[in-house]
Parts: C-alpha cells; structure tokens; sequence
C-alpha cells in the first residue's frame, strides 16, 4: 500500500523538493535517519528506487516523478481541508485515524464503523478522539441512537477519500511502470450505455487490456453522481444533465440520441403519421421521475396542453418495455440508441412520430482536475472511438 504513513509521503515531497537530506529533515522537522527510513519504507511499497543518490544531491526516478505527481494531489487535497478544521491537523493526522474517521461517518456507529474495519471499537473511537483533541472541536454529534457528523467533519471524508483515490492510482501507475496490471475501473452506467456503447467499447478496450477488471455500476443518477464525487466511480456515461447539479464535475458529449415511441406487431398506430391526441389513448411505459427522458416525454404533452396517459409504469428496463408491447396495446418511450438491438432484431417497431426536440447529449461525467490512469484513458478513448462509428 503505497502512502501508508502520511508523514512518510510529506518527507518524500520534502526531499523532491530540496534533493537534500539535511534539508529535508529541517523542513520535517525529524532527523536525518528518520527520513532516511520514510524513503526506504516507501521504496518498499514501491518495489523500485524512487530517487538517484548522487554527489550533488537526491533526483527522482520516472518511478518518483510518477508517485511525486500523484502524492502533490493528494496532499494538496488533505492539508487543504485539514487546515480548514485546524492547522495542527496537518502535522498531526495519521492515515489510520482517518481511516477511522471516513468508516464512522459511513456508519454513523463506532461499532459499526469498527466492524467494517475489522478493529474493536475503541480503536475506532479513540482515533476519532484524537482528532477532535488536535482539532479542537468536535466532528461527530453524538446521541443515544448514533453518531451524526458535522459539515466540516463531512468536508473532511470526501476530501480524504479522493486523496486516498489519488493515492491508489500511484499504486496503479507504478505498477504499470513495471510492467504489471492491477486496479480495476468503475463505472456508472445509466440505462442506454449498457445496451449501446459500453458493451462495444468493453471488446474493444478487452483487446489490449484482458487483465484489467471492470466493474460496471447501475443505479439512479443522484446515486451513482454522489459515487463519483467521493471517488467510488471513476466515470459516468449516459445522458447529460443540463444544467449540471453541482459545479465539481464536468461533462464531455460523445454523440447526440434521440427518442423513439416503441410498439409490439399489430399496435393499431404502427404504419401511419401520428399526432399527440392519438397517443394519449393507450398505456405508457416510461422512464423514472427525474429523468432526462422522462422530462421530455412530459414536456411533450405539456407544450401542446394535454395531461399525461393515466396508469404509467415507470421502469429503465428495455426488457420490460419490449415485453409489455407484445400486448399490442402498451407503448413506450426510450432512448433511440438504447432500442436499436431491439429494433434491428424486429423484437418491437417505432411509430412513425416526430420528435424533434427529444434530441438530447449523450456523454461521460467525471470529477474537475480528474486525472485518469494510462488504463483509464484508454478505456475512455475506446468510449470515444465507439461513439463515433
């Protein structure tokens, strides 16, 4: 594990920065052997030499420079909201007690949060109490029920739990430099980029990486947008929202969809042009409250002053919908790209609608100032090239 001792990774970037022992030690305030054993320990983790030891001083090897840009971000993360609380935090907070401090506010339990970790309780509670001792305050609430953290207390997780990303990616990073494959990617998949994109951009990215694993997450988009910003997933990949809710990610489009009203052999609608009145008459399936989707199929009854088909069914499952309008009687609403095996398999049919402005982006989401590892990117680029096709 690499970064195991946070004051071990402050002495490393101390001597990057002074390519000096002595100076090191001054500005770490340890001595010289104690920052001797920080870079031995860290080369350890490594498994290669971080610096050349030469006469005029200490330099950074391609391995050192590769954990140094990493190590930078994840500390200017942590002091960052350390400070916040308090500026002994800095010098004083270990990688244990904030371990601690991201379980228990998981929890909302000591007991629990020792659970999870695999600790006793009191381990748990007084890493936390020592934090609160050095930061003078406290960073829990507690009650008869629970513990409830504080804002700042809640600032400090998220801000630990992506500095710890940054530092697993080192560990990636320098694996790679090795010659080895380890981590995995995550990924927040919404609805359409499982049935279209994603399958084909997972064959192509499988040509040149079998070994990494991939782990594909489906859920609601406020879920899996809260899983990216702590750092859980590396990347979503669906529809865009406009205007984003929050101001820490960003969005890239890879192609434009639009959406399709879908219909089983021997729907009365198949094969004529059709207007809004007629499609009132039947049962919808349609897209979740919240929804981009959902959004425009509403809109779509409200810009001409209709109310909405009674009874809906609300589901993002394309199997559903393709086997509820076999009745012939229930139709559906869905992204185009997500129904086209559908379609091109002749499971169900379009109605001949215009639809102009169901046009929407289709694209990734992921954390402002992200940095993806070599795997990462390449799996975008295969994203990227899938798209275009």
């Amino acid at each position: 594990m690499i970064g195991s001792n946070l004051r071990h990774l402050r002495v490393f970037l101390a001597v990057a920065d002074t390519r000096s022992v002595t100076q090191a030690a001054d500005r770490s305030l340890v001595s010289q052997p104690a920052v001797t054993q920080a870079l031995a320990k860290l080369e350890l983790e490594a498994g290669a030499p971080l610096f050349l030891r030469m006469p005029n001083g200490f330099f950074l090897t391609d391995m050192g420079r590769c954990l140094e840009a990493r190590v930078r971000r994840a500390m200017g993360m942590l002091d960052g909201a350390l400070a916040d609380i308090s500026a002994r935090l800095v010098l004083t907070a270990t990688r244990a007690q904030l371990v601690s401090l991201v379980a228990a506010h998981e929890a909302q339990n000591f007991s629990l949060a020792a659970r999870q970790l695999g600790v006793a309780q009191p381990t748990v509670h007084r890493a936390i109490s020592l934090l609160e001792k050095e930061a003078g305050r406290s960073l829990f609430q507690r009650s008869p029920v629970g513990i409830t953290p504080t804002r700042l207390c809640t600032q400090l997780v998220r801000t630990t739990r992506l500095a710890m990303v940054e530092l697993d990616q080192a560990r990636v990073e320098l694996a790679e430099l090795q010659g080895q494959e380890v981590g995995k990617i995550v990924i927040g998949a919404m609805p359409l980029s499982r049935s279209h994109v994603l399958p084909k951009a997972l064959s192509l990215f499988r040509q040149s990486r079998p070994n990494i694993t991939v782990d594909v997450l489906d859920g609601p988009y406020d879920t899996l947008l809260s899983g990216l910003r702590i750092g859980d997933i590396d990347f979503l990949i669906g529809a865009m929202r406009d205007p984003l809710p929050i101001d820490d990610v960003v969005q890239e489009t890879l192609f434009d969809d639009t959406l399709v009203m879908l219909a089983g052999a021997g729907h009365p609608l198949l094969g004529r042009p059709l207007d809004l009145a007629a499609l009132g008459d039947f049962p919808w399936l349609v897209a979740r409250q919240g929804t981009p989707t959902r959004a425009q199929f509403e809109a779509l009854f409200a810009a001409q002053g209709r109310a909405l088909p009674p009874g809906l069914i609300e589901t993002g499952s394309v199997i559903l919908m393709r086997e509820m309008v076999q009745d012939g009687h229930h139709l559906a609403c869905i992204s185009g790209s997500q129904a086209m095996p559908e379609l091109t398999r002749g499971f169900v049919h379009a109605l001949q609608f215009d639809w102009p402005e169901s046009r929407r982006h289709i694209g990734l989401t992921y954390r402002e100032n992200w940095r993806p590892t070599a795997a990462q990117d390449q799996f975008l680029q295969a994203l990227r090239q899938v798209s275009k096709a």
